[in-house]
């Protein structure tokens, strides 16, 4: 199937903004704890900041109102460790475990908005961590199928999820590369791990039409790539440079 690459957008200053979070570990920055009394109120304040001020704010360019809405419902709180819970709402990535982590806030919201979610599209995610992406995705879409390939993670997000009501997401432990063929074709496909070309599984399972948002290239090296499926092509175009964890096979 024929590429067609396109010229990239200048995002670089978002960049830093990606990669800050290494300078955070131990800021004293960081706001306090929730008062136990009001921890709800605490955190849907949290959220709201977090909407107005690192996607809907000055430079940034999340204009999408139901994906802003739904970045101001969903909990990120309760998808990061405790001992990160504090941090939950900032403006950068966080560690969850196994090596991996939740991606800022921003990043989410970013590639969510790039898949252009209907109410009754089909989405294949690649790279569950711990389930935030894909509870931001499950009011958006009819259903969610996402694969991750470390299973005690892939079975902590599968808990989560359903503890936290979203029923329209089904968790996988595999490998992502290979896609999860026996519910192709899907209408967009996340991936949110870097490998370094973009695996043609998941190319052949996105429907014609179909969008991909997808990391691509070694850690120091990476761009964010947004594919668009039409006739015999896949329209591809560079539009963020990150710095997403590595693809990883079995």
């Amino acid at each position: 199937m024929k590429m067609q690459l396109t010229a990239r957008r200048p995002y670089g200053i978002l960049l830093l903004a990606m990669m800050s979070w290494w300078s955070f570990w131990g800021c004293d920055s960081a706001p306090e704890p929730p008062n136990p009394g009001g921890a709800a109120d605490a955190f849907a304040q949290a959220r709201r900041r977090m909407v107005e001020q690192q996607l809907a704010g000055f430079g940034r360019d999340i204009t999408n109102r139901r994906v802003l809405e739904v970045m101001g419902q969903v909990p990120r709180h309760e998808f990061v460790p405790a001992n990160v819970v504090r941090e939950a709402y900032e403006d950068y990535p966080l560690p969850i475990g196994h090596g991996q982590t939740i991606s800022q806030p921003y990043i989410v919201a970013f590639m969510t908005q790039c898949l252009e979610p209907q109410p009754h599209h089909r989405v294949l995610e690649i790279g569950t961590g711990s389930g935030y992406q894909a509870a931001v995705l499950s009011p958006l879409v009819k259903e969610v199928y996402t694969i991750e390939i470390i299973e005690p993670l892939a079975r902590q997000a599968e808990a989560t999820l359903k503890r936290l009501g979203y029923t329209n997401v089904m968790v996988k432990a595999g490998d992502g590369y290979l896609g999860w063929p026996e519910h192709a074709p899907f209408d967009s496909i996340i991936v949110t791990c870097a490998p370094e070309k973009v695996p043609e599984p998941l190319v052949r399972q996105l429907k014609e039409g179909g969008r991909m948002i997808i990391p691509v290239g070694p850690l120091h090296a990476q761009d964010l790539y947004l594919l668009v499926k039409e006739k015999d092509r896949v329209r591809q175009q560079a539009v963020l440079p990150v710095r997403f964890v590595p693809m990883t096979r079995k």
